[in-house]
């Protein structure tokens, strides 16, 4: 088996909508997300709790069968709008479960909720994703630098 890794790295734009920057590397802060992430990085919820949506990831695996099933060529790296693209893992079954990149340990909590912008791209990609086919949310836990090319670990669960 191929082991999973960090295929490419995007940051938002400040302004919604525009087109995410691709980056070598990314610096994660626990509790607040990807350090420069102009839309979320600290973000507060009207409760005045950090907000969970921290980064987004996705397979390049399934960003492929969706361009595949919609007669597309390929959807290219940070078109979806995720912050980490991965190869070799499936991260929709490690929902409660942490995975450690690079220095940083992220958990994933929940799939990812495709907005409007995925039809954009391609007219039935926002539908294609839904139930459990894009990708995850996590929240930062444990801080470090992460880069394209780093190996993904999944962690044993943890202990109460």
């Amino acid at each position: 088996m191929n082991s999973a890794k960090v295929a490419s790295l995007h940051l938002h734009p400040a302004s919604p909508g525009e087109r995410l920057t691709a980056v070598d590397n990314i610096e994660v802060v626990a509790g607040k997300g990807i350090l420069g992430e102009p839309r979320y990085f600290g973000r507060i919820k009207s409760s005045g709790e950090p907000s969970l949506r921290q980064v987004t990831l996705m397979e390049r695996e399934q960003i492929a069968e969706h361009a595949q099933a919609l007669g597309l060529k390929e959807i290219p790296p940070g078109a979806v709008r995720a912050n980490i693209e991965t190869t070799g893992i499936e991260l929709v079954a490690l929902k409660g479960r942490e995975i450690q990149i690079g220095e940083a340990v992220l958990l994933l909590y929940a799939p990812r909720d495709p907005c409007e912008k995925m039809d954009a791209i391609c007219r039935g990609l926002r539908e294609r994703m839904m139930n459990d086919r894009q990708g995850m949310l996590a929240q930062v836990i444990q801080p470090g630098v992460i880069r394209v090319g780093d190996e993904i670990r999944v962690l044993t669960a943890r202990q109460s």
